[in-house]
């Protein structure tokens, strides 16, 4: 296969095997030999067909993010920004989200810009949890992602016909046949020719799915090896609902039925018997967690709009807890979700050392490699593979360099990243997505938007039209 090499890379973000984590290297070569790396700092002296620049450069592990909606939420751009329901807990998950859909015809419009922001912010990784859909595995593959396919399904769908009461439509054998075809496209996706794509096992929430149904689930993912996620503590209403059915805390429901183990992942988990919007104070949730061995994708940004922070990721990440990250929302940027996460959980703590940079990237590479049992990704060392970005020194909002990774994350973002490599394939040039015509996909969300608007009200238990559920910002004269 040929080699490429970044020639005399300024920094490199380079994996030291002593430490377990990341370290700083200066002034050195990075090459890979098609999908393998095979050098890492100092000189490489080997043959290489193709030759980079790096001399303005900072060399980064691609990003491994383990939490994503790539079909539905770049729609909701301009609509859910400032919307939860003041009678639900403040989240917008049951009174506005099932009313502004995207619809199959913009489902693959949506997928691609969400699949280019997620590369052009340094995504190398991407978990994609969406409901099965006619093109999905064809066109993560085109997208150059190393994906993994989670098609999510369920028994019950919620609703609110008052804005205060949130109710249940069940349907079991609907779940569990839709279990049986997500199956299928996992297994699909295992096959395809690309070689960069597998799967996960994701019943979508715990309080839409039967007992029987994630039981099932997390068997199946364990007797396949495969890793397993499920929407938990991720609302007052769902932590109030559990706590009504069943008399114990999302959590303790989870650790009931066998769940809460290795290998399970827990979508967002932060309502815990302590939050301080619940009160259940018999519960040790945080000591429950630390010992089961679960993992966590934190998403902060989908809940600071809301005015809901974890309390707070620093605690779980030092009381060992696995954590990774994800882009549970528009924007599709995994830089930004790293800065939110360092600002958020400052400000819940009150503390400016409660979490640091490298416990954030870490998370965002390491940990999400290690939560989908991965050693190879989310790390520059000689015979992982060749995920990686380039992010250029030289733009405005990197200079001036110290550190070059708090220049990325707390200024710079997406916008210093230049090219992006996953299996040794070019993925991002000079900041654009080969895979995709963005203008042209992003022209077929535009219009997919104007759609979900028109249906907007005849979804609305209250009738209301969009612009009368989510206002513009000013009046228009």
């Amino acid at each position: 296969m040929p080699v490429t090499v970044i020639r005399n890379a300024a920094w490199i973000v380079a994996y030291d095997t002593e430490t377990g984590t990341h370290t700083y290297l200066k002034d050195g070569d990075v090459a890979f030999d098609g999908d393998k790396i095979v050098h890492v700092g100092g000189t490489y002296t080997g043959e290489a067909e193709t030759e980079i620049d790096g001399r303005d450069r900072l060399v980064s592990p691609g990003l491994v993010n383990i939490h994503s909606h790539p079909s539905s939420e770049a729609m909701n751009k301009g609509m859910l920004d400032e919307l939860g329901s003041p009678r639900l807990g403040m989240s917008s998950l049951y009174e506005y989200m099932p009313l502004f859909r995207c619809d199959a015809e913009g489902r693959e419009a949506c997928v691609q810009v969400t699949y280019s922001e997620l590369l052009k912010s340094g995504v190398t990784t991407l978990v994609d949890l969406s409901v099965n859909w006619d093109g999905w595995i064809d066109t993560f593959a085109a997208s150059g992602l190393r994906g993994i396919v989670s098609p999510m399904y369920r028994s019950a769908r919620w609703y609110t016909d008052n804005g205060h009461v949130v109710e249940y439509e069940w349907d079991e054998a609907a779940g569990k046949a839709d279990m049986d075809a997500a199956v299928k496209t996992v297994e699909a996706a295992a096959n395809h020719p690309s070689g960069r794509l597998s799967g996960m096992i994701s019943p979508s929430q715990i309080d839409t799915c039967t007992p029987d149904l994630i039981a099932d689930s997390f068997a199946l993912a364990q007797e396949k090896g495969l890793p397993f996620q499920i929407h938990a503590a991720q609302s007052v209403v769902e932590f109030t609902e559990i706590t009504r059915r069943h008399g114990v805390t999302p959590l303790e429901w989870l650790d009931s039925l066998g769940v809460l183990k290795p290998g399970a992942i827990i979508g967002h988990g932060i309502f815990l018997n302590d939050y301080p919007h619940v009160f259940w104070p018999e519960a040790q949730d945080f000591k429950l967690l630390q010992d089961s061995g679960a993992a966590v994708a934190h998403c902060p940004t989908v809940f600071q709009r809301r005015g809901i922070a974890m309390n707070t990721v620093g605690r779980y990440i030092r009381g060992g807890i696995p954590v990774g990250i994800g882009t549970d929302t528009y924007p599709h940027n995994m830089l930004e979700e790293m800065r939110s996460a360092l600002y958020l959980s400052r400000i819940m703590s009150k503390n400016p050392y409660d979490l640091r940079t490298s416990d954030i990237f870490d998370a965002a590479t390491l940990g999400g490699a290690q939560i989908l049992g991965r050693e190879d990704i989310g790390r520059l060392a000689v015979g992982a593979k060749a995920d990686l970005f380039l992010a250029d020194l030289t733009d405005p909002n990197m200079m001036p360099v110290r550190d070059p990774l708090r220049s990325l994350i707390y200024v710079a973002a997406e916008r210093a990243v230049r090219d992006v490599f996953v299996d040794g394939r070019h993925v991002v040039v000079d900041g654009d997505v080969p895979a995709f015509d963005l203008p042209d996909a992003l022209a077929r969300l535009e219009a997919a938007q104007r759609r979900a608007e028109e249906a907007f009200a005849k979804l609305d238990f209250a009738g209301r039209t969009h612009d009368e559920a989510s206002p513009y910002v000013y009046g228009q004269g």
